[in-house]
């Protein structure tokens, strides 16, 4: 087996070198050649079968050409009938008109396509026969339809308009409802609504069920009629009684006429038109039975010359296949097995095996001249690898030098981190000792207090007087505890507010006119308890991409500064909060007041954290320095104070369209305005 393995193997490779003498081109044409001439071979055989299919489709063709004429005629016929008994049920002229459109369709079919027809014209006079007994029997239906129409209209719906102007007599004539008259009545009303109903469905669907509803609600009425004369009341009612009687008996002789038309009708549709359509119908289906077998022998022609086309296309191509699938295999392993050398020899280089050799370079088609490009490729990978190596070595010590700089530049850092962040625990230290320390002494003295009340408990000489000074004291202890932890906690929550500002919020893309309006819509109980009045100019269109959260925090604090410094003590004044679109991708909001303005040193450290004017009133000093870090920080624009004595102060806040999420700096304004800068400037 190892032997004719290798009798195989060796073969393979002596063909595999005789057909790469031939460039790959050459080989891939010479498949096109052979699967060109297999082409026109089947050509050949299909145009010499189209003749022989050509004569059996054409006698195919003309029976199918017949049996649409038969199919059109029973499709005519069977329309018209339908037609027919829809005339016969509701008769219009729309219907007439096209009953005769269609009767001439038919004819005209007879006598201009199936006469002409060379399947159909010995059939032709027979169709026509039927067709015209059918035709004609429409005549005499319409004539009894006329009848029926006219019975019904002056037999039947004249003595029933009779009826129903006697019935509104008598119940005219009937005094009171307490007449006996009445339950009759009633039940004869009844009776006569029910005939009309019946009458109408009878006319109108031939249904012997309503023909008897109809009979049975007239013999009602009669028998209901003498009853109602012996109660009547009066002449007028008895002489209405007796015209109804008349007029009921009149009805009912009017149904029986209409009974007897309706039957003729409908004997007139099952043995004349009903009848004649069906053997119209029997006639089309024995000579489409007909061209049936006329078909099925024209197919079987068709169908056999078809096979053998078939069967000396199949011997060619599978002959032909099986040369070009052996050329294909030998030009296919002719390229494949020099590819899988390539490729084997690429996954050595990748591997980082450059010592194989590129087998395959001697080659005098496309594939060597692969070979030789791979080899050349391998030779340059070892000449990279050793100039790797040499940079390898090179990039670890930088790495080294680097580590040790980031390593430097990180312990900076945190030193500046812990320095920022003892100042900021400095200033809240500060700010909660004062309110800390108070508590403090209320709760040792309320607890000295409760010690001396406890003595006194003790020797059971307590008295009212001591016991409402200790309860009173114990009140304001409290209150003073309360209201001075309470100061403390809103100190931490600033605090801590400054902690999370460069987060505050979800990012989206929002309205600057709508967040303005639901910020100054939540601003308005404080507006009620003061007297300033708020202007808000902030045109739509205006989309902000960033923190809504933010924003609305920046005007909140803005606002609350202003009403309590600039309008402090009750003092009335004007806040306007307005907004423009700036050139390029900024907006400028401006906040502005005229209350009582700042001094120059007061500008200076107004966002500074803890700095407050009114620290005795309350005042934390982190309103503005939140605001300026919600600015600079999270929304990435600038802010800029202005401000005079006695006469008010202007924030204005430039940030872009799409906040940057950290301070930015720009050279120069895109309108040619000065630049603002990312702090404060004053003006004095």
């Amino acid at each position: 087996m190892e032997r004719q393995a290798s009798i195989v193997a060796r073969a393979r490779v002596r063909v595999v070198q005789m057909v790469r003498a031939v460039p790959i081109r050459w080989r891939i044409l010479s498949i096109a050649l052979l699967n060109s001439a297999v082409v026109l071979v089947l050509a050949a055989l299909i145009w010499n079968g189209a003749k022989v299919l050509g004569s059996a489709w054409d006698d195919v063709r003309q029976v199918r050409e017949s049996d649409k004429i038969l199919t059109l005629l029973e499709t005519e016929t069977s329309r018209l009938q339908n037609l027919i008994h829809r005339y016969i049920n509701q008769p219009s002229p729309e219907l007439f008109a096209e009953i005769l459109l269609l009767r001439e369709a038919v004819l005209g079919t007879l006598t201009t396509r199936a006469s002409t027809d060379p399947m159909l014209s010995g059939s032709v006079e027979q169709l026509e026969r039927v067709t015209s007994r059918f035709l004609d029997g429409f005549g005499e239906l319409r004539a009894v339809q006329t009848r029926i129409s006219k019975i019904y209209d002056e037999q039947v719906l004249a003595p029933a308009r009779d009826m129903a102007g006697l019935y509104s007599i008598i119940e005219g004539a009937t005094g009171h409802r307490d007449a006996l008259i009445w339950p009759p009545l009633g039940r004869s009303r009844e009776a006569f609504t029910a005939l009309l109903v019946a009458a109408n469905a009878y006319y109108l669907s031939v249904a012997s069920a309503s023909a008897e509803d109809a009979r049975r609600n007239t013999e009602t009425i009669e028998r209901s009629i003498p009853v109602m004369i012996d109660l009547a009341e009066n002449d007028l009612q008895k002489l209405a009684l007796q015209r109804l009687l008349q007029r009921t008996r009149d009805l009912r002789a009017g149904l029986a006429k209409l009974s007897e038309q309706v039957t003729s009708r409908t004997e007139l549709l099952r043995n004349t038109i009903d009848a004649s359509q069906a053997d119209a119908i029997g006639a089309i289906d024995e000579l489409s039975v007909q061209m049936r077998q006329r078909e099925q022998r024209a197919q079987e022609t068709f169908d056999r010359t078809l096979a053998n086309i078939s069967r000396r296309v199949t011997s060619i191509a599978v002959l032909f296949l099986g040369i070009i699938l052996a050329a294909g295999v030998v030009i296919a392993l002719s390229i494949r097995l020099p590819l899988q050398q390539i490729m084997t020899s690429m996954r050595a280089i990748i591997n980082g095996d450059y010592g194989r050799e590129v087998q395959g370079t001697r080659a005098r088609d496309e594939v060597g001249a692969m070979a030789r490009a791979v080899e050349v490729f391998r030779e340059n990978a070892v000449a990279k690898r050793k100039t790797e190596e040499e940079l390898l070595a090179a990039k670890e010590k930088a790495e080294a030098a680097l580590l040790e700089l980031n390593t430097a530049q990180q312990n900076l850092i945190d030193a500046e981190r812990l320095a920022a962040l003892g100042g900021l625990v400095a200033g809240v230290a500060h700010e909660v000792n004062n309110p800390i320390g108070i508590s403090l002494t209320v709760a040792s003295s309320f607890a000295r207090r409760a010690d001396a009340f406890q003595a006194e408990l003790n020797s059971n000489q307590l008295r009212r007087s001591k016991l409402d000074e200790f309860v009173n004291s114990s009140r304001d202890a409290a209150q003073q505890l309360v209201a001075n932890l309470h100061r403390a906690g809103e100190l931490i929550q600033s605090f801590k507010q400054v902690a999370v500002d460069r987060s505050h919020a979800e990012r989206r893309q929002f309205s600057l006119s709508e967040a303005t309006d639901q910020i100054v819509a939540s601003l308005r109980p404080v507006l009620k308890r003061s007297a300033i009045q708020l202007s808000v100019d902030v045109p739509e269109g205006l989309l902000i991409d960033g923190y809504p959260g933010s924003y609305g925090q920046i005007l909140t604090n803005l606002f609350l500064n202003a009403a309590n410094h600039a309008f402090a003590d009750g003092r009335s004044g004007t806040i306007s909060i307005s907004a423009r679109s700036r050139s390029g991708d900024d907006v400028e909001i401006i906040f502005a007041d005229n209350g009582a303005g700042m001094t120059p040193d007061v500008q200076r450290q107004a966002f500074d954290p803890f700095f407050t004017t009114r620290r005795n009133e309350g005042g934390t000093g982190l309103g503005l320095h939140i605001v300026y870090n919600l600015v600079t920080q999270q929304l990435g624009g600038r802010i800029l104070l202005e401000s005079r004595l006695g006469q008010g102060t202007t924030f204005r806040i430039i940030m872009p369209r799409i906040a940057r999420g950290a301070p930015t700096a720009v050279d120069a304004a895109a309108d040619g305005t000065q630049q603002w800068p990312n702090r404060t400037m004053s003006s004095t």
